[in-house]
């Protein structure tokens, strides 16, 4: 029985600072094959406001935002 696993890379950027947790997505997301999904955990405050924000004018989709209580996960689409 063969069973395909499709695991989300993930990119834990806690305890890193703006604009560097933005550069580090972006890289991360152009190494990426386009359709595929990205999840960033970030600290809430200046990260998770400007982060996605910076993200969606690059032209990159956010999927979805959630808060985990300590950090944020956001999950975004390599196109």
């Amino acid at each position: 029985m063969n069973q395909i696993t499709t695991e989300i890379p993930l990119l834990d950027l806690r305890g890193t600072p703006c604009p560097i947790n933005f550069v580090r997505t972006k890289l991360k997301l152009q190494q990426m094959s386009p359709g595929l999904l990205l999840e960033v955990w970030l600290d809430p405050g200046e990260p998770i406001e400007q982060v996605p924000d910076s993200l969606t004018i690059e032209g990159y989709h956010i999927k979805i935002i959630e808060d985990r209580q300590d950090f944020f996960s956001l999950k975004v689409y390599r196109l």
